[in-house]
C-alpha cells in the first residue's frame, strides 16, 4: 500500500495524469461526437435511432459502473480497471469507423462505452483520495483538462473535415487511431491500493447513506431531462445548407467546449467554498433556461449564445456531482458509491434519449420543453432535501 503521508506529492500528481489520459482519450472521442448524429443519419437513422443510440451508449455502459466499482473496493485495486476500459474502448472506435449501417453504430458505440463502464468508477475514486481536502479542485482540474481535449477534438474533426475533405467514416477512423495514445500515460498513474473490503454487491449498496441516496435520486430525475447532446447539433443544423449542414454544428460544438473547458475548475472551486448543493442548484436551474431557449429561439445568433450557456452547464454539472457524491459517500465503498452514481444517471440517460426522440419525431421543440420541465423538478428535489444532503 501507498504511504500517503509520503507521497502526498505524488497523490494529487494522479489527478494531472489522469486528466492527461482524459484529455487524450477525448480528443479521440470529441473527434467522433460531433458527426455522430451525422453519421447515424447518413447510413438511414432517424430521430429514433439517434436517441436509441445516445441512450445505449451511455445506459449499457452504467450497468458496469457499480459492479467494478463494487470490485475495485473488493480488491483494492483501480488502475487494472483503467487501462482495461481504455483499451476496450479505443477498439471498439476502431470497429464505429467501418460500420456500414445505423445498426452497427448501435451496437459499437453501445459496446466502446463498456470500457467507460469499466474504468470510470475506480478513475474517479483515485482522483477523490489523490487531493481529499479539495476534491471539487480535483475534479475541476480533470474535467478541465478532459474538456480541452473534447476542444481540441473538436477543432481537429472540423479541420479535417472542412480543409481536407475527409469523409465522415475516415475522420472516425483517425480518432480511433489517436484513442490508443491514451493509454500510454496510464503507467505513469500510482497505484492508490485501499485495503479490500470483503463484502458483497448488495451489502455495500445498502450501506450507502441515506443523504447519498437522496443525492442519486435528485441526479437520476435531472438525467432523466438530460438527453443526448446529438439533439442540440440536429436542432441547430436546420439553419445551414450545404456543407455548412455539418461544418457550422462542429463549430457550435467547438464553442461549447471552450465554455465547458473554462469554467469547469472555476465552478469546482466555487463549490469547495461555498458548497456542491447550491452550485448544482444553478446549473440545473441553467439547463432548463437552455431547454427554453432551443423552444422559443431560432436564429443563429441565438444558439450559439444557447451553446455557450450548454457548455457553461456541464462545466457546473459533471465534475460537481461527482464531488458530492465522493463527499457523501464513505471512504471504505467510496468507488462503489460512485458506481451506483453512475449506474443510476446511465441508466437513466436510455429513457430520457428515447423519449427525447419520440417527441422530435411529433415536434422538436417538445423535445426541449420536455428537457426544461424535468430539470427543474430536478432542481425543486435539491431544495426541498438541502438540509438532509450536508456532509
Amino acid at each position: 500500500m501507498m504511504d500517503v503521508g509520503k507521497s502526498a506529492g505524488s497523490l494529487s500528481r494522479n489527478v494531472v495524469i489522469l486528466g492527461i489520459v482524459s484529455f487524450l482519450n477525448d480528443l479521440s472521442s470529441e473527434m467522433i461526437i460531433p458527426i455522430l448524429p451525422m453519421f447515424i443519419t447518413s447510413l438511414g437513422g432517424g430521430g429514433l435511432a439517434i436517441g436509441a443510440i445516445g441512450g445505449l451508449r451511455e445506459s449499457i455502459a452504467s450497468l458496469l459502473k457499480v459492479i467494478c466499482g463494487w470490485w475495485s473496493d473488493t480488491t483494492g485495486r483501480r488502475k487494472i480497471f483503467l487501462s482495461s476500459g481504455y483499451a476496450l474502448s479505443s477498439g471498439f472506435k476502431l470497429l464505429l469507423a467501418l460500420s456500414k449501417t445505423w445498426q452497427q453504430v448501435l451496437v459499437f458505440a453501445g459496446l466502446e462505452r463498456v470500457g467507460k463502464g469499466m474504468r470510470t468508477a475506480p478513475r474517479d475514486a483515485i482522483i477523490a483520495d489523490s487531493m481529499p481536502g479539495t476534491r471539487g479542485k480535483a475534479f475541476g482540474i480533470h474535467r478541465a483538462l478532459d474538456t480541452l481535449g473534447a476542444l481540441l477534438g473538436s477543432v481537429l474533426v472540423f479541420l479535417l473535415y472542412w480543409f481536407l475533405g475527409l469523409d465522415l467514416g475516415k475522420v472516425i477512423l483517425i480518432a480511433a487511431l489517436v484513442a490508443f495514445s491514451s493509454l500510454l500515460p496510464i503507467y505513469f498513474v500510482r497505484e492508490i491500493k485501499g485495503k479490500p473490503q470483503f463484502r458483497n454487491l448488495k451489502v455495500n449498496l445498502m450501506s450507502l447513506p441515506h443523504n447519498l441516496r437522496l443525492f442519486i435520486l435528485a441526479a437520476t430525475i435531472f438525467t432523466l431531462g438530460n438527453f443526448s447532446y446529438m439533439f442540440f447539433i440536429l436542432r441547430a443544423q436546420h439553419l445551414f445548407e450545404g456543407r455548412l449542414a455539418i461544418g457550422a454544428p462542429i463549430l457550435l460544438y467547438v464553442l461549447f467546449n471552450i465554455f465547458y473547458a473554462g469554467f469547469a475548475l472555476p465552478f469546482g472551486l466555487l463549490s469547495d467554498r461555498i458548497g456542491r448543493r447550491p452550485v448544482l442548484v444553478v446549473g440545473y436551474g441553467l439547463f432548463a433556461g437552455v431547454c427554453f431557449g432551443f423552444v422559443f429561439l431560432d436564429s443563429r445568433l441565438a444558439f450559439g449564445f444557447l451553446f455557450a450557456l450548454y457548455g457553461i452547464v456541464h462545466a457546473i454539472v459533471d465534475g460537481n456531482q461527482r464531488a458530492m457524491v465522493s463527499d457523501l459517500a464513505p471512504a471504505q465503498i467510496k468507488a462503489t458509491a460512485l458506481g451506483a452514481f453512475h449506474t443510476a444517471t446511465g441508466l437513466a440517460t436510455l429513457p430520457a434519449s428515447l423519449l427525447a426522440g419520440i417527441l422530435w419525431q411529433v415536434k422538436p421543440e417538445a423535445t426541449f420543453a420536455y428537457g426544461a420541465i424535468v430539470s427543474l423538478a430536478a432542481v425543486v428535489a435539491l431544495l426541498i432535501w438541502g438540509t438532509q444532503l450536508k456532509v
